[in-house]
Formats: C-alpha cells, sequence, structure tokens
C-alpha cells in the first residue's frame, strides 16, 4: 500500500442564483460528490478552502459544509475569486486538503454544472475512469 500523503481535491459548481438557498444546496452537492468520488472519511480531511466569485454575496458556502455531518470540526475559509474579465460567473469552488494514499493522477476533481467547462480534461478523465471500472 502507497504511504499516506496530504493532497490536495478540486472542485467547482455554479448557481442560478446568488441566494442563501442556491449556495449552501450547491456547495453541499459537490462537498458530497468530492468526498463520495474519492473514498474520503471526514478524520483524513485537514482543511478546505472555498471561494465564490464577487457575484455571489447572499451567503458563506462554508455554512453549507459545516452543517454536514461531522464537518463542524474541519477548518474552513472563504474567500472571494479575483475579479477576472470574462471568469464564469455564479461560480463556488474549493480545495480540499486530505490525507490519502492515492497518486495525484488517481484523484477525482469534480466539476459539476456549467464549472465543467473550466477543467473539461478533469471531466473527461473522471467519465472515462468511472466507465472503465463499470466494465
Amino acid at each position: 500500500m502507497s504511504p499516506l500523503k496530504v493532497r490536495g481535491i478540486r472542485g467547482a459548481t455554479t448557481v442560478t442564483a446568488n441566494s442563501k438557498e442556491a449556495i449552501f444546496a450547491a456547495t453541499q452537492e459537490l462537498m458530497k460528490e468530492i468526498v463520495a468520488a474519492n473514498d474520503l472519511d471526514i478524520d483524513d480531511v485537514a482543511s478546505v478552502f472555498l471561494t465564490m466569485t464577487q457575484d455571489l454575496t447572499a451567503d458563506f458556502p462554508a455554512k453549507a459544509v459545516r452543517s454536514l455531518d461531522g464537518w463542524q470540526w474541519v477548518p474552513l475559509m472563504c474567500a472571494p475569486e479575483l475579479n477576472i474579465d470574462g471568469a464564469m460567473p455564479r461560480c463556488i469552488r474549493v480545495l480540499v486538503h486530505a490525507t490519502t494514499a492515492r497518486a495525484q493522477q488517481d484523484l477525482v476533481h469534480v466539476y459539476l454544472r456549467e464549472a465543467v467547462a473550466l477543467r473539461p480534461d478533469m471531466v473527461e478523465r473522471q467519465f472515462s475512469s468511472s466507465t472503465d471500472a463499470e466494465s
């Protein structure tokens, strides 16, 4: 078995509205997908860094993560994204720092909704890996 190392797992999603409900639901969905795709245990998560584009001001995405079972003890940090011309609007990004035996290339980075356009290479690789596993 490979030695355990702290790795970064990326993800992103978008919301249709700047509302507490939309930010909460999308953030929880993203985190659940990252945990499931990487077979993470809450005790393996060291910290989570969340960012939002500056058009999302209704709530902190960390509130959605903290409300998941067991996540109240995980250090969470929120920050605004840089305001770059042409950036994807209404986007929430996450970077999960977790201890895992997986190699960098075996991590599953999760992109949902319109955010799949941010890293189509990761989405394609993820889809290929999941269909290979089902064969």
